[in-house]
């Protein structure tokens, strides 16, 4: 097929997808019931250049923030991804905000996340979701200022483990 065409049916089948992919109830049922992944099963020659596509055009968040056993898992998504396709990931998206008072165990940057694997990421997304320095959470807090070194030593880490990042993006609500 000409790169046109077939940018045309990936953009199409991939559409469906969520823009941020997150280890999430919701994620997971959208990809069976759209049978998002069909494509994939085609052939090999389809598999390499459709997988390759899927991961370089959608952004991956680092820690899971859905609440519950997701939010708490030792293994985000990341983790469980196969080295292969961490290599296509081109951007990825670090959400602080959830369990400002008591972040996660499984919110460390070490090796089994395989951030060394994400060789052609180039844009990290950093989502303020709240600001825990704010007057109105005084006597929340695990100890002032806390989450504000917990968020940026994760951030550093981050950047020390991916040097290929080239743009960091910072939003909030």
């Amino acid at each position: 097929l000409p790169s046109e065409l077939r940018n045309k049916i990936y953009y199409m089948v991939f559409s469906v997808a969520p823009a941020v992919i997150d280890l999430d109830p919701s994620t997971h049922r959208i990809y069976h019931r759209t049978q998002l992944f069909a494509l994939f099963r085609v052939s090999q020659q389809i598999y390499r250049e459709t997988k390759h596509h899927f991961f370089s055009t959608h952004t991956f968040r680092i820690f899971p923030t859905y609440p519950g056993k997701y939010f708490k898992t030792k293994r985000p998504l990341l983790a469980r991804l196969p080295a292969h396709s961490r290599e296509s990931i081109t951007s990825l998206q670090l959400r602080v905000g959830p369990g400002w008072n008591n972040p996660p165990q499984g919110w460390v940057v070490n090796d089994a996340l395989g951030l060394k694997d994400c060789t052609s990421v180039r844009t990290l997304k950093v989502f303020v979701e709240c600001d825990p320095s704010d007057v109105i959470f005084a006597g929340f807090r695990k100890s002032e200022g806390f989450y504000e070194r917990f968020s940026a030593n994760l951030l550093e880490s981050i950047l020390k483990e991916v040097p290929s990042i080239k743009v960091v993006e910072f939003d909030a609500y």
